[in-house]
């Protein structure tokens, strides 16, 4: 295997983190870049938003063969409530990256989301998106938005001025390095809860896939091996894993080892898919997709991962 130089955006992150162990255990020269100051090596601090920043980055070190642009802000009720940092971070931050591709000529890896099928009401392979009028797949929340506007964008500079991108749809994604905060998906959410005692809601009658992040980095890190430029792919676990959102609260609650009595179910959640059916035979056929951490082992992972993190006693 050839080494890339590789430039992964949002680095210390839940995703990027593990993406870019996984990259550099295959032999790739990688270079970390988020927000904050951190103690790790091979890292540099900048904010994609502030495209002097970025270019600084590309100005003092050599060629980057690929970049993957993980940074973002993410989620729903996120989006809502920090919507500057949103749409400053995942649209502009993502124009000023487009900006340097296009001067450099790097390959680019672009984290989209499984968000943009929006409320679409049927399996959701990656031709929807092409073939379905926006009407059929409605983006419920600015987050969605940005990150539809993200992949326009990559598209719009293939054709302008031919640089050569991926898109990248995950799903779901769960498992260590992921910290809590009340905007993060259901499964940390729910851990987290569980294993501090503190009560949570589940609404019946929701259905997903998540997919555990040593799957998923694997995957993505394969993209460098297998690039095929204008692609988009959905990248979850396996579809024979897709569960109602109550079974995952009880796997947790198993977990953790102990009862329900912290749990309020509701009828349905507002503005929020009820199902999310996911075609990922593409991902399995370009990018050898092979999930093989079950939702059942995945969550026990991670609910050791978080006893650790926040210092929880057996």
């Amino acid at each position: 295997m050839e080494t890339q130089r590789i430039l992964v955006t949002g680095g210390s992150g839940f995703i990027g983190t593990n993406l870019v162990n996984d990259l550099r255990s295959r032999g790739h020269e990688v270079l970390a870049l988020d927000l904050l100051h951190h103690e790790m090596d091979d890292y540099v601090r900048a904010d994609v938003k502030n495209y002097r920043q970025i270019e600084r980055v590309f100005d003092n070190n050599d060629k980057f063969d690929y970049v993957y642009h993980l940074a973002a802000e993410y989620g729903r009720w996120n989006g809502e409530d920090y919507y500057e940092n949103l749409w400053e971070t995942n649209v502009m931050g993502t124009k000023h990256m487009i900006r340097l591709q296009e001067k450099l000529k790097f390959r680019m890896i672009f984290f989209s989301s499984a968000e943009v099928y929006g409320d679409y009401n049927g399996v959701m392979s990656e031709d929807v998106m092409v073939d379905k009028p926006i009407s059929e797949t409605y983006q419920m929340n600015d987050y969605a938005i940005t990150k539809w506007a993200g992949e326009l964008m990559c598209m719009n500079s293939a054709t302008m001025h031919d640089t050569e991108t991926v898109r990248v749809r995950p799903v779901n994604c769960y498992g260590p390095h992921e910290a809590y905060s009340k905007y993060k998906g259901f499964i940390p959410i729910f851990i987290y809860h569980a294993l501090h005692n503190k009560p949570y809601d589940v609404y019946m009658g929701h259905k997903r896939i998540i997919d555990y992040v040593g799957d998923t980095a694997r995957t993505f890190a394969n993209i460098v091996d297998n690039f095929i430029p204008g692609e988009a792919y959905n990248v979850g676990s396996k579809q024979e894993w897709e569960h109602e959102i109550k079974e995952y609260s009880d796997m947790v609650l198993d977990a953790v080892g102990i009862d329900d009595s912290i749990v309020t179910y509701h009828e349905e959640e507002a503005f929020t898919t009820k199902v999310k059916t996911m075609d990922f035979s593409k991902a399995i056929k370009d990018l050898k997709h092979n999930p093989k951490v079950t939702p059942e082992e995945g969550i026990k992972k991670t609910a050791e991962w978080m006893k650790w993190y926040y210092r929880i006693d057996e």
